[in-house]
């Protein structure tokens, strides 16, 4: 992994430096009170910027038709999949769009659109294949709830363990992809709800990722989590689990290696030259 922590206050404009394609991926799930003051946060140098609505029960998807920017386009689950799964979605239909990087922003307005340019540019100065906001080390981290953050470290010393991957802010949503390691990524198998950045990091280890992490301003005012205590139980599930069917596969492939040498064993005969048997 990559540690790469940028000073805050640098300026990047990402379509200046190359033809580089961008997408933000913005999954939403009953958003309609925040869900257009975060798309009109977006950087002009943004390619497209594609909402996905996990089967929202209030007004989202009508709050983003009101959206004038040409480049917002909805897509709509017809029953609630989860974030990860709206991510999922919303990664298939940039790649589609022939797309080179993707960045998630969620739609609660809680990620700082000034910031999109840290989080972009490791994978556009080919330094990264996945680039991870990191709140922790923001000098504003303290506007995070202290619970958020205990869960936060927990969670992301569990992911460190599991993975090998040193992140520092694994639950962090904000991120960027770039196309050739989403393209090798088994996106039908990503967990499809709360837990998901921590699996999705799990299958860029085993793909062989490049990951860094820059620092991210937290943002908490008007925004309701939908994060609850109990969710930290299920989370660890998800990464103890990925971890023990990555071991049990580690573990098939050595058996599988041994059978054959077993059955293909070489004897000798006396002082004469090995012989096949």
């Amino acid at each position: 992994m990559l540690a790469l922590l940028p000073r805050r206050g640098v300026s990047v404009a990402p379509t200046m430096r190359n033809a580089a394609k961008i997408a933000v991926i913005v999954p939403a799930f009953n958003e309609e009170r925040l869900i257009r003051r975060t798309l009109s946060g977006m950087p002009p140098w943004v390619d497209a910027i594609i909402v996905v609505d996990d089967a929202s029960q209030d007004q989202t998807r009508h709050q983003v038709a009101k959206v004038t920017d040409r480049r917002v386009q909805l897509v709509v689950h017809e029953r609630n999949l989860g974030v990860g799964a709206a991510i999922a979605t919303g990664y298939r239909r940039a790649l589609r769009e022939s797309m080179d990087v993707m960045v998630v922003m969620a739609g609660d307005n809680q990620m700082d659109p000034d910031d999109l340019g840290l989080v972009v540019g490791p994978i556009l100065d080919k330094q990264a294949d996945y680039v991870k906001g990191n709140r922790f080390v923001h000098p504003e981290v303290r506007r995070m709830p202290w619970l958020r953050r205990l869960g936060g470290r927990y969670l992301s010393a569990l992911t460190r363990l599991t993975t090998g991957l040193p992140v520092h802010d694994a639950q962090c949503g904000y991120t960027a992809l770039g196309r050739s390691m989403l393209e090798r990524l088994p996106l039908e198998s990503l967990w499809p709800s709360f837990g998901y950045p921590n699996d999705l990091l799990a299958l860029l280890a085993g793909a062989g990722a490049k990951v860094a992490e820059v620092p991210v301003r937290p943002v908490y005012a008007e925004e309701r989590s939908g994060i609850r205590a109990w969710h930290v139980l299920t989370i660890t599930r998800v990464i103890l689990s990925r971890w023990f069917a990555a071991r049990r596969r580690s573990s098939l492939h050595r058996n599988v290696n041994v059978r054959a040498l077993v059955i293909n064993p070489v004897e000798t005969c006396g002082d004469s030259e090995p012989r096949q048997a």
